[in-house]
């Protein structure tokens, strides 16, 4: 009710055998109150979405019945310890890469992409770059638009971007630490957001794109830099990542849900080498 999660991560959390959890959650799977979603190998398990009012209400009721035992409270920290786990390990990869996340490989990072994205750029305005980085894009956006917020959750990031800034002379040029999931500016206080390989790496990525709708003003544009839905597992060890890609129509979902018009999703670049990542371009605007 409160997480999707992996059968591994149940393991830990509920200290029960693979077995008996997968017997469960078939159960749960057949009587309709849960959804299952594989991302490569893993198979990941939330409750189903539009769960009818009167299950909801069963289910809702059976949990609070149990809530002041001791098993519901040992299995709710170790669900914060688990949680806390997965962003430490994300946090962990960008703080040992923090100054020199540009020199090295990076999937879907290409000239090829980042020209196709600012060719969407109207100076002078206001910009937020989410989950910027050492803010790469930003560093060159500050050179002409009125004010650019760079917004990252790993704080080794944060202050190299800003030793960048300042070494530059890039006094419209702002680094923040927050989340691209709760970002830290007011509502309607930016022109353009910008998602650059980042929404692949964010728990919650319909989140994290109502959160971009939440800062533009009417008539602010999103531009969302991401890779395609690909099968490449050892991303998730490799570069923290959260998710495998996204399909473009899960893209163009992401922006409509969250009440972007006139949404466009495109392959914007193909790498030529092994695992052939391609990169997508959605863009959308906020009429209201």
């Amino acid at each position: 009710m409160q997480e999707e999660l992996s059968v591994a991560e149940l393991q830990e959390i509920l200290g029960m055998a693979q077995s008996r959890i997968s017997s469960q959650l078939a159960q749960l799977r057949q009587a309709g109150f849960v959804d299952d979603r594989r991302e490569g190998k893993k198979a990941f398990y939330s409750l189903r979405a539009g769960l009818p009012q009167r299950q909801f209400t069963l289910l809702k009721a059976a949990v609070d019945s149990v809530a002041d035992s001791p098993e519901f409270s040992e299995d709710r920290g170790n669900l914060g310890r688990i949680l806390q786990k997965r962003r430490r390990v994300a946090e962990q990869y960008f703080n040992q890469i923090a100054g020199r996340l540009g020199k090295g490989y990076c999937p879907g990072r290409s000239w090829e992409a980042i020209g196709h994205l600012a060719l969407r750029l109207v100076p002078p305005i206001v910009v937020a770059d989410l989950g910027a980085g050492e803010g790469l894009i930003s560093q060159l956006i500050a050179h002409r638009a009125a004010r650019v917020w760079c917004i990252d959750n790993s704080p080794r990031m944060v202050e190299v971007g800003a030793g960048l800034a300042q070494k530059n002379g890039l006094a419209n040029l702002t680094y923040k630490l927050g989340d691209i999931e709760s970002v830290p500016l007011p509502d309607q206080s930016v022109d353009l957001a910008i998602l650059s390989q980042a929404l692949h790496h964010a728990a919650h990525p319909q989140t994290a794109v109502n959160e971009a709708f939440r800062i533009l003003r009417p008539g602010g544009q999103l531009a969302v830099l991401d890779i395609k839905e690909h099968v490449f597992e050892k991303a998730r060890e490799l570069y923290a990542d959260v998710w495998l890609g996204f399909k473009e129509s899960t893209l163009h979902g992401f922006l409509k849900q969250a009440g972007f018009q006139q949404v466009e999703v495109t392959v914007v670049s193909r790498e030529t080498v092994e695992p052939w990542f391609e990169t997508l371009l959605a863009s959308g605007f906020r009429s209201r």
